[in-house]
C-alpha cells in the first residue's frame, strides 16, 4: 500500500504539472478525467485538498472511488467528505463549485462497480487487497 508520503507527493507533482502547464496537462489519467476535491478536514477544519480520478460519471455526478491502492483504512477525504458533505470540486471544464458528496449506497454501488471494474481493471486489484468494502462517492451538483 502506498505510504501517506508517497500519496501526497503524487498529489502535489500533479498539482504542479497544472500549474506549471497552466492547466493544459495533467485533467486526465488512465483514460479517467480528474478533480481536485477540497474537503473540511474533520479534526483541523481547515480545508484539504487532493487530486483524484472519476472512473464513472452520470450526468452531472462524478463518481470518484475511495480505494487508497487497496489499503485497509479509507483515505483521509473519505473521512472528511463523511463528517461534512459539502465539498468543493474543480475540473478541466468546470472552475471551483461547491457539490455535495454522497456515499453511494449498497445497491448503487452495487450497479456501478461492476462497470468501474469493467473498465479499469485496477480497482478490482484494490478490492481484492482489503477486507473494507470500497465505498463509491456521487459528487452531485447543488441546484
Amino acid at each position: 500500500m502506498p505510504s501517506d508520503f508517497v500519496l501526497k507527493s503524487m498529489n502535489n507533482i500533479h498539482r504542479t504539472i497544472l500549474k506549471v502547464s497552466g492547466g493544459r496537462k495533467g485533467w486526465n489519467a488512465g483514460n479517467m478525467p480528474v478533480l481536485k476535491l477540497t474537503t473540511v478536514g474533520r479534526k483541523s477544519g481547515e480545508k484539504r485538498e487532493v487530486m483524484l480520478t472519476s472512473p464513472l460519471q452520470l450526468d452531472s455526478t462524478m463518481v470518484i472511488v475511495a480505494s487508497r491502492g487497496g489499503d485497509d483504512h479509507h483515505p483521509a477525504w473519505f473521512l472528511n467528505l463523511r463528517d461534512e458533505p459539502l465539498v468543493e470540486v474543480a475540473t478541466q471544464d468546470e472552475t471551483k463549485h461547491q457539490r455535495r458528496a454522497r456515499i453511494a449506497t449498497a445497491e448503487e454501488r452495487n450497479a456501478m462497480w461492476p462497470q468501474i471494474v469493467e473498465r479499469y481493471k485496477n480497482y478490482g486489484g484494490y478490492q481484492s487487497r482489503t477486507q473494507r468494502e470500497i465505498p463509491l462517492v456521487l459528487l452531485e451538483k447543488i441546484g
